[in-house]
């Protein structure tokens, strides 16, 4: 019975990881960038300010 509960041990983490992967794997609604890329530019802007002011 022990070496029933050693092989069981296995199993069930294949099962686990076989899960979480479809889980991570799933397609999602992106989100949008939008606000991310707006910041960026306007941070080039003002980088670019900056040194063309020294």
């Amino acid at each position: 019975m022990a070496a029933l509960a050693w092989l069981l041990i296995p199993l069930l983490a294949a099962i686990g990881a076989g899960l979480w992967g479809s889980w991570a794997g799933r397609h999602r609604k992106a989100a949008g960038d939008g606000s991310e890329l707006a910041g960026y530019a306007r941070f080039r802007e003002a980088m670019e300010r900056s040194h063309s002011g020294t």
